[in-house]
């Protein structure tokens, strides 16, 4: 068996880290050997410093100098004598203790103690000035002590660092051989092998007997010149994989083509969708995939439609919020993604939503769905095993997402353009309902007829009783006129109906004094444009019998968007028998509002009580939801 080498990596690390160390050992030598210097030098400053305050004390106790001074200056000279005994690491001073060191400091302590007695007395001891002198000599036999320690150390230092400057010398000579031995040599052998390749000599194979990184180069270079040995020997089985991958790649492009042609096909978002979606999971070969549809703030991602997904997740996921699963990317940052999915341990974040990986599939491809810089939704595509994506499968993806973006916006161009038609139509009606007024107006006319012979008569009564029929006509039609017009050139707001909902309900206000309220509860697909015509028609028709009839005070628009579309308006006006009474000519309206209903196919509920308010409900038909579940 072949015994494993060192790396490379390994090897260097570890010649560095002994040269380290060696460097740090030495160093930290040195700074403590020069430590104990300036200690020791400080020691002789400091013991100097007692030769001069003895002999200012023998002067002073002959002067007979108070005995407080006296005694104060023998109390510096115990810590003077103290602090060389225990030492001041944070100066630093001590004294490089040896047996020499040590008598001498003996001995001037015990000098000391004799001296220190007669001074504090008073007494002058006889030979006073030999006495001093004997005891600065004692101090200045500590002093050389100190000062041949410190020569001794000071000759450490210097062998210390020579010592270093050879360890320097040794380091280079070491990381020259080092480099040419583990580093220049193999990189030599290498080179030698590229020349021979370049000469188109295959058969050349670089020795492996270096380190272990460069023994992976020599690998890499080998497999390199086994490869372009059976490039040239097996050219033609080469061309006849590209040949299969051009095959592969016209298949692919004639998918893209046919789905296109299909979404051509398509007449609404829903099988435009659902057709998507069977298309696009037979191409990648998914087991499932999902279209979603963003909101203009991309802040939540409704379904679409679905393909061979499970019962649950199409439940469950009708809308996602943006970032609450791996389905459903931000605007900033969306692109095609491949993620793994796996159930996580409890103690593991993750996401709020964790369906898919319930539902048993291990990867997610996200594809966005793009129109320039705008953000429609995303195609989710599951694989119940680790699947990867390469760049062809990927562009491929991408495109066709692309071609629903453009498909999404055709149909959108389309519906719009049938809105303009509807209005422009709609307003010609409404100029003809305008000239039809002129009934009220024959009317009014009769009155004012009836209105001139009461006055030629003189019948007060009767001036008074047609001048009350003239102004209620007149206020009537007016009334009448002002909703026709409305009515009939009523707009859709875009994606959403709750701006045009609105813009009603404050004309409404205006126009009758009544308070009213709108509710929107959940989230569902928009409407089609005319579809958010009929659906505005019959909400300001039911408004306008309850300012016709209900004598209400306040009224109350209530929206259901989800699992169906449901309007509700109800007030707290005198209400009716909605099962007794016959709906005459003044609850004409009711008739309008269900034929404007039946054709979108939705149904209208009426629920009335006397005195307990009316409420008149719209529900919308569930094609949508049908088509998402299947």
């Amino acid at each position: 068996m072949r015994h494993r080498s060192w790396t490379l990596s390994t090897k260097l690390v570890l010649l560095c880290t002994g040269f380290l160390l060696a460097a740090l050992t030495s160093i930290g030598l040195t700074l403590w050997i020069t430590w104990q210097i300036e200690g020791g030098a400080a020691a002789v400053n400091e013991a100097g410093r007692l030769r001069m305050k003895s002999y200012q004390l023998a002067l002073e106790v002959e002067r007979q100098v108070p005995a407080a001074q006296i005694e104060a200056r023998l109390q510096r000279f115990d810590e003077g004598l103290a602090l060389l005994r225990t030492g001041d690491p944070s100066r630093p001073l001590f004294v490089p203790w040896s047996e020499a060191t040590r008598e001498s400091f003996e001995s001037v302590q015990s000098q000391w103690m004799l001296l220190r007695e007669h001074w504090r007395t008073g007494v002058q001891p006889s030979g006073n000035t030999e006495e001093v002198d004997r005891f600065v000599a004692a101090i200045d036999g500590l002093v050389a002590g100190i000062e041949y320690q410190l020569s001794l150390w000071t000759a450490i230092l210097h062998a210390v660092q020579l010592g270093i400057l050879a360890l320097a010398l040794a380091v280079g000579i070491a990381m020259l051989y080092a480099g040419y031995l583990l580093v220049l040599n193999p990189v030599n052998r290498l080179q030698r092998g590229l020349q021979q390749v370049q000469a188109q000599d295959f058969a050349v194979r670089v020795e492996e007997r270096s380190s272990a990184e460069f023994d992976h180069l020599a690998q890499g270079f080998n497999r390199m010149a086994e490869t372009l040995q059976a490039l040239y020997a097996n050219l033609e089985n080469k061309v006849a994989e590209k040949t299969a991958r051009l095959q592969q790649q016209r298949e692919r492009l004639a998918a893209l083509y046919e789905t296109s042609a299909m979404m051509a096909e398509a007449t609404t978002l829903d099988e435009l969708a659902r057709r998507f979606a069977q298309q696009v999971r037979r191409i990648a070969r998914a087991d499932a995939v999902a279209v979603r549809w963003s909101d203009e703030a991309n802040q939540r991602y409704l379904l679409l439609a679905g393909d061979c997904l499970p019962h649950f997740m199409t439940e469950q996921e009708q809308c996602v919020q943006t970032g609450s699963c791996h389905c459903g990317q931000a605007l900033e940052g969306a692109t095609t993604r491949v993620i793994p999915i796996q159930l996580r341990p409890a103690n593991v974040a993750q996401p709020v939503l964790d369906h898919c990986a319930q539902a048993g599939y291990q990867t997610l491809v996200s594809v966005p769905v793009r129109l320039q810089h705008r953000l429609l939704g995303e195609v989710d595509l599951f694989f119940r095993e680790e699947t990867a994506l390469g760049a062809d499968e990927r562009s491929l993806l991408e495109a066709l997402a692309a071609h629903l973006a453009g498909a999404m916006e055709g149909l959108r161009a389309e519906a719009l353009g049938k809105e303009a038609a509807v209005a422009q139509e709609r307003s010609l009606l409404a100029q003809e309902l305008h000239d039809s007024i002129a009934q009220s107006l024959a009317f009014l006319k009769i009155q004012v007829q009836l209105l001139r012979d009461a006055m030629r008569r003189g019948d007060d009564p009767g001036v008074e009783r047609v001048l009350s029929e003239l102004d209620a006509g007149v206020r009537e039609s007016y009334n009448d006129v002002r909703e026709l017009l409305l009515h009939f050139r009523t707009r859709a707001n875009g994606e959403s109906i709750e701006p045009a909902l609105r813009t009603t309900l404050q004309k409404f206000e205006h126009q009758s004094g009544l308070r009213a309220h709108l509710a929107m509860h959940g989230h569902g697909l928009p409407l089609d444009a005319d579809v958010q015509i009929q659906v505005l028609h019959v909400v300001q028709e039911a408004l306008s019998n309850v300012r016709k009839h209900a004598h209400a005070r306040e009224v109350w628009v209530d929206v259901e968007q989800a699992p169906v579309w449901r309007f509700t308006v109800r007030d707290d006006g005198v209400g009716f028998d909605a099962n007794g009474q016959h709906l005459d000519e003044t609850h004409v309206g009711l008739h309008i509002m269900r034929e404007r209903a039946a054709r979108i196919g939705a149904t209208v509920a009426v629920q009335a009580e006397p005195g307990q308010g009316t409420r008149v409900t719209l529900t919308l038909p569930t094609t949508s939801t049908q088509a998402l579940a299947a």
